[in-house]
């Protein structure tokens, strides 16, 4: 719990730091370069391995990421990362760069949502479906599609922590579960 505070403590200060620095604009090119480095973290795990090897000096590592980030993301984005190496807190890169999409998230009123559905939608149905959720949710939605086969219709929507069943399979249990409960009167 506690690096998901420090990473959120980071996230509000480089938030304030483009705001500062160009506004909405800013921390919405921000948010490109921490994608991109939580990205190259995600998929890349000697870079992950080579920041976190307490062997590897300070200056070895702010090296490496000058030389990877150098020129593909904002300059004063690269000082805060190379701030965030001084600290000693480059472990936390990846949760930093998710806390802070996060809040960009919240400043722009955009919701991101993951999506399931048991067949892979062609770009018409995630258009209606992205159409439909903004309708019902008032705001900007993002959504992220996956596709669970053993869903026999319907959608399961995932905003966060919260999750919202409203697959066939969940509503056929349900009724199952209403209709195990009922009260049958003797004798029918």
């Amino acid at each position: 719990m506690r690096s998901e505070v420090i990473a959120r403590n980071y996230a509000d200060t480089l938030l304030t730091l483009a705001q500062r620095n160009g506004g909405a604009n800013t921390a919405v090119e921000f948010q490109a370069a921490a994608d991109e480095l939580a990205s190259l973290l995600n998929t890349e795990p000697r870079i992950r391995a080579f920041l976190s090897a307490p062997a590897i000096s300070m200056d070895a590592k702010k090296a490496a990421l000058r030389g990877a980030l150098g020129g593909r993301v904002p300059e004063l984005f690269l000082r805060f990362v190379l701030v965030v190496v001084d600290k000693r807190r480059d472990s936390l890169l990846r949760e930093i760069a998710l806390a802070y999409r996060e809040r960009v998230d919240e400043m722009m009123g955009r919701l991101r949502m993951d999506v399931t559905i048991s067949h892979a939608p062609d770009a018409a149905l995630q258009e209606e479906i992205r159409r439909s959720l903004q309708t019902r949710f008032g705001r900007e939605v993002i959504p992220t599609f996956h596709v669970d086969p053993e869903l026999l219709g319907g959608m399961v929507l995932k905003v966060g922590d919260q999750i919202m069943d409203g697959s066939v399979r969940s509503q056929a249990a349900g009724l199952r579960r209403r209709l195990m409960e009922a009260y049958l009167p003797a004798g029918t």
